[in-house]
C-alpha cells in the first residue's frame, strides 16, 4: 500500500508540474486530467470513493468546457509542446522547487502511518464518506454558494490566462 500512495503522489507531483510548465492549452489539459484523475483517486483510496466520482465527473465536466472555451481562445499556429527548451526548463526548476520542498520536511514525513478510513471502524455500517456527504448537503445553501464563488473565480483565472495580447473583446477591430 505504501509503495503504491507513493506512485500516486509522484503522479499527482508530475500532473501539476506538466499544468504549470506549459503555457499552451493543447498540451497542459492532458496534465489537468491526469492531476484531477489521480488526485480523485487518492480521496477514494483513502476512503471516499462516492466523493472522488462525483468529484471527478464534476471537475472533468467543468474542465473540458474551460478547455474548448480556452483552445479557441488561444488558437497558437505553433504552440510549445513538453519538448522545447523553455518548457524542459520550467519542468526542471519545479521538480527541483518540489525535491527541495520534500528535503526541507523529509524529517517530519510519516509514510508508514497512512490508513483508510475503512481500516478505522471495522464494524460500521456505513462507508466512511457517506458522514461527509451528509453534511455537504445539510449545509447546502452555503456551500452552494461557495462553489459557485470558486467556480467563477477559478473560471476568471483561466481567461485571464489564456488571454494573451489580444484583449478578448476589447480588441480593436
Amino acid at each position: 500500500m505504501f509503495y503504491f500512495m507513493s506512485f500516486m503522489l509522484m503522479a499527482l507531483v508530475v500532473g501539476l508540474v506538466a499544468v504549470a510548465s506549459n503555457p499552451a492549452p493543447y498540451f497542459a489539459a492532458f496534465g489537468l486530467v491526469v492531476a484531477a484523475v489521480v488526485g480523485c483517486g487518492i480521496l477514494a483510496i483513502f476512503g471516499g470513493p462516492f466523493l472522488s466520482l462525483v468529484l471527478l465527473l464534476i471537475y472533468l465536466g467543468g474542465m473540458l468546457v474551460v478547455f474548448a472555451y480556452s483552445a479557441a481562445l488561444a488558437a497558437e499556429p505553433f504552440p510549445e509542446a513538453w519538448g522545447d527548451r523553455t518548457v524542459f526548463g520550467w519542468i526542471l526548476v519545479y521538480l527541483f522547487g518540489v525535491g527541495l520542498t520534500s528535503g526541507f520536511f523529509w524529517e517530519d514525513w510519516c509514510g508508514n502511518c497512512w490508513m483508510e478510513v475503512g481500516r478505522l471502524d471495522w464494524f460500521s455500517i456505513l462507508q466512511g464518506d457517506t458522514s461527509g456527504v451528509a453534511i455537504m448537503y445539510s449545509f447546502g445553501g452555503g456551500m452552494l454558494i461557495i462553489c459557485a464563488w470558486v467556480l467563477l473565480l477559478s473560471l476568471l483565472a483561466v481567461l485571464e490566462l489564456t488571454r494573451g495580447l489580444s484583449r478578448g473583446a476589447l480588441r480593436a477591430v
